[in-house]
């Protein structure tokens, strides 16, 4: 375990200010991630070092077209997320920990021990320009990718992060240092569904977007288009026109998907309507449209 970077105590209470849910922390508790816990009047990383999943791939894969195109990146995360995206295909490491039972199992078993000094190391064994804080959603491990973080940059590697965009300013002022490419996941233009099938807000990931490319930070975004959920020429067309009106030169991934989780009854992405997306995006002038998982 370890101390959060980013919390405010309120009598017993404590309000951690890691991502944008802000979660109010009764003691002995976690916030919504179920990672970051309340002991004794400090906020503490549950998973700090216990490292769930890492692997070496395709920068490509992140998905990433358009930063150190050919390399391979290492590729890590530990469990939990701040969302509960209906569809998740990592959920069997992304929301164990929204089971309080399985807190023990999760601070003591899910995952092995490393340091960060291990990741960087691991990285520069397997040639990787890159490390990825990739899979789950690493602004729940915050404290752990910014210290691999700070590592990676003084040995020359970069930085990537493949999230939901739900951090708060104040994570993002820590890692901005640090951060040389992400590609956020916008899920939709819809403040609904973001709530219904997410438990999130929209527009908390639209800011975040404008924030970072504003900071120079390379950007792409995806959109995993799913049928009933955000596949309607509306969303489309929205999210197309708000990315080219923060800068034409976003990548656009628009992805394809497939039964998974809690959505095994909804069906795969027709083409046509991959290829409608991939039409709006073009005519509201993003430069780089990318179908995936075709």
């Amino acid at each position: 375990m370890k101390e959060c970077y980013l919390y405010q105590k309120s009598g017993d209470y404590i309000q951690c200010q890691t991502c944008n849910h802000r979660c109010r922390i009764a003691p002995y508790k976690t916030g919504i991630c179920g990672v970051r816990e309340n002991q004794k009047g400090k906020l503490y990383l549950l998973v700090y070092g216990r490292i769930i999943a890492e692997n070496i791939d395709p920068i490509e894969k992140k998905p990433l077209y358009h930063f150190l195109p050919g390399t391979f990146s290492l590729s890590i995360a530990t469990v939990g997320c701040n969302m509960f995206c209906r569809w998740c295909q990592n959920y069997d490491i992304s929301q164990c920990t929204k089971d309080p039972e399985l807190r023990d199992e999760i601070t003591n078993k899910m995952g092995v021990e490393m340091t960060p000094e291990q990741i960087v190391a691991d990285a520069k064994k397997y040639d990787c320009p890159s490390i990825s804080y990739t899979y789950t959603e690493p602004t729940i491990f915050l404290e752990f990718a910014l210290d691999t973080m700070k590592l990676a940059k003084k040995e020359g590697l970069k930085n990537v992060w493949v999230s939901n965009g739900y951090m708060t300013g104040e994570a993002l002022d820590l890692i901005a240092p640090y951060l040389d490419a992400i590609n956020v996941d916008l899920k939709g233009f819809s403040e609904a569904n973001y709530l219904k099938y997410s438990g999130a807000h929209l527009e908390p990931v639209l800011d975040n977007i404008r924030e970072i490319h504003k900071r120079g930070i390379h950007l792409e975004v995806t959109t995993l288009v799913i049928p009933g959920v955000n596949d309607d020429e509306k969303q489309l067309k929205e999210i197309a026109e708000f990315l080219a009106g923060v800068s034409k030169n976003i990548p656009w991934h628009i992805s394809r998907f497939f039964p998974a989780y809690k959505m095994m009854d909804t069906p795969v992405t027709p083409i046509q309507t991959l290829k409608l997306a991939e039409s709006l995006g073009q005519k509201a002038g993003l430069k780089w449209v990318h179908l995936g998982n075709v």
